[in-house]
C-alpha cells in the first residue's frame, strides 16, 4: 500500500469517463469551448456567490499566479514557515510576482494564529522603507501537517488582514479534505470568512492534472488570465482542464473522494495506535504524522507499505497520506501482519 503521497493516486472514474467523452470530437482552443464556459457558473453555485475560475495544470501555478494578483513586486507575503510556497515551490512566488518576498513565521502544527500574526505584521510594518512590508497573508487549508483551520480561525486571521489592509490567500491543495472534516460549506471557510483568492486543489484528490484559481472578486479575472498566459500556463486544449473540474464538482465527487481519504486516514491511525504508535498531533484530514517504533516501521515496510520519515517532527516520526482510492479493507488486513 502506498501512503507516500496522495499524488501517487490515479484519477477517479468520474473524471476518466468525462475525459473519454470529451475526447471524441474537436472543439475551440484556449477556453473558447462549451465546457470551459460552464466553469464560472458551476463554481458560483458551489460557493454561493459569483466567482471567476481559472484552471491551471499544477498547484504551484495556482498558488503563484494567484499571489501575483495580490502582492506587488516589492511587497511581502506572510506565511507559515512550513507552507508549501515557502518549503516546496522553489522561488516560484518571487518569479511570478516579479520579486515579492515570503515572510515566514511560526505557529503550532503549521497554522498561523491571529494574535501572533497581528504582532508579526505590526513589527514588519514598523521597519520602514528599507525592509519589505506585508501586503498579503497566505494560509494553507488543510495545512502541510494535516491540521485544519476552523471557520472561526480563518475569520480571526481575516480580521487581522483587514486591520492592516492586507489581502488573504488560501492554498487549498487539500481544500476538499478540510471541508469534509469541518462539515461546513465551501462558502463558510472562504469568502464569507474573508478569503480573497483560493487555489482549489483537484490533482491530489482524483483529478488527472488540474487545480483551479477561484476568484471571489471576478474583476481580477483578466489580470489573472494575463499572468497565466505570460507564464506559459494557458493550455491550448483548455477543455480538458475544464472537463476535469466540472466532473470533479458535479455530484460532489470532490467531497466524496476527500471524505473517503479522511476516513481511510482515521482507520489507519487507529490501527497504528493499537500497535503502540501515537500521533504527533491530531489528524484532521488525510495526512497522519505518527511517532512509530522502529520495529513496527520495519514490519510495515516488510508488508509492502510505503511512507516517509518526517525528521523535522522527530527522529521516529513518519508521514502517511491516504487518498481517494485507498483500500480500507487492506488497511484492516495489516493488523494481521503486524502481529
Amino acid at each position: 500500500m502506498n501512503f507516500a503521497s496522495d499524488n501517487v493516486s490515479p484519477f477517479c472514474p468520474e473524471i476518466l469517463e468525462a475525459l473519454a467523452n470529451e475526447g471524441k470530437s474537436s472543439a475551440p482552443a484556449y477556453g473558447g469551448d462549451d465546457i470551459s464556459t460552464q466553469l464560472d457558473a458551476a463554481f458560483s453555485k458551489l460557493f454561493e456567490t459569483d466567482v471567476a475560475v481559472i484552471p491551471v495544470a499544477t498547484g504551484t501555478a495556482a498558488n503563484c499566479i494567484s499571489l501575483s494578483a495580490l502582492v506587488s513586486p516589492y511587497g511581502g507575503v506572510v506565511c507559515h514557515h512550513e507552507a508549501h510556497i515557502n518549503e516546496d515551490e522553489s522561488t516560484g512566488v518571487a518569479f511570478f510576482t516579479g520579486g515579492a518576498k515570503l515572510l515566514p513565521m511560526e505557529g503550532p502544527t503549521a497554522k498561523l494564529e491571529a494574535d501572533e500574526l497581528n504582532q508579526f505584521i505590526a513589527e514588519q510594518a514598523n521597519r520602514g522603507i528599507h525592509s519589505v512590508a506585508p501586503e498579503c497573508v497566505a494560509i494553507t487549508q488543510a495545512t502541510e501537517l494535516g491540521t485544519v483551520y476552523s471557520v472561526e480561525e480563518v475569520n480571526a486571521i481575516a480580521e487581522v488582514c483587514r486591520k492592516h489592509d492586507l489581502k488573504l490567500f488560501m492554498d487549498g491543495a487539500r481544500f476538499a479534505n478540510a471541508v469534509a472534516h469541518l462539515g461546513c460549506t465551501p462558502a463558510d471557510i472562504t469568502w464569507k470568512a474573508g478569503v480573497d483568492i483560493l487555489s482549489f486543489g483537484a490533482t491530489k484528490n482524483g483529478a488527472m492534472a488540474v487545480d483551479a484559481i477561484v476568484l471571489f472578486d471576478p474583476a481580477l479575472k483578466t489580470r489573472i488570465e494575463q499572468a497565466r498566459k505570460r507564464s506559459g500556463h494557458l493550455h491550448s486544449k483548455h477543455r480538458y482542464l475544464a472537463t476535469q473540474l466540472l466532473a470533479y464538482v458535479q455530484n460532489d465527487v470532490w467531497l466524496k473522494n476527500a471524505g473517503h481519504a479522511n476516513e481511510a486516514a482515521t482507520v489507519l491511525a487507529d490501527l497504528l495506535c493499537q500497535h503502540g504508535a501515537h500521533l504527533a498531533h491530531p489528524a484532521e484530514g488525510n495526512e497522519l504524522f505518527v511517532n512509530l517504533d522502529l520495529g513496527v516501521a520495519d514490519k510495515l515496510r516488510a508488508a509492502g507499505v510505503q511512507f516517509h520519515p518526517w525528521p523535522s517532527l522527530g527522529a521516529n516520526v513518519y508521514r502517511f497520506v491516504a487518498a481517494w482510492n485507498t483500500n480500507i479493507a487492506q488497511i484492516k488486513d495489516l493488523n494481521k501482519r503486524l502481529g
